[in-house]
């Protein structure tokens, strides 16, 4: 697994769910839209703070999760 950077977690964010750079935006929340047939810009533009590369390290983090 490569070393992600951008999944954090903090007990005094979202109850320690891990999230993204530390904002309120959590893997799941990531995931589930994409699993719901949101785009990648349809995230992107609903999420504007987040970058590209917060979205594919959410996912890998969830694939690492399910092994």
């Amino acid at each position: 697994m490569q070393k992600l950077t951008r999944i954090t977690r903090n007990p005094e964010v979202m109850d320690g769910k891990p999230c993204i750079r530390g904002m309120r935006v959590t893997v799941g929340t990531i995931v589930g839209l994409m699993a719901s047939g949101h785009s990648l810009n349809d995230i992107l533009k609903a999420y504007p703070y987040l970058e590209e590369g917060d979205i594919y390290e959410a996912l890998a983090y969830a694939a690492w999760r399910a092994e």
